[in-house]
């Protein structure tokens, strides 16, 4: 799983076996098996640099001690109401 932060700034963790496209519609749209579609902050390049990464990670053996690093989001500031 990796990180990622819907436009309305809630971070979320996305199972990267689900993923079918991404694409820049200008904001980042990832489409999943299911027809399930995501908008998302990050650029398409930054979410599969955060795929090959965790799945460096996990060949590797360095599953979920390093890991941790690609699923790290910064928290989603708050807004009071």
């Amino acid at each position: 799983m990796i990180a990622v932060t819907r436009l309305d700034g809630t971070p979320m963790l996305l199972n990267i076996d689900h993923i079918e496209s991404i694409e820049q519609t200008p904001d980042t749209m990832i489409s999943l098996a299911g027809g399930t579609k995501l908008l998302v902050r990050e650029d398409p390049e930054a979410i599969v640099e955060r795929v090959l990464e965790f799945k460096r990670a996990v060949s590797r053996g360095d599953y979920p001690r390093e890991a941790a690093r690609v699923l790290a989001v910064e928290p989603a500031k708050r807004t009071s109401r």
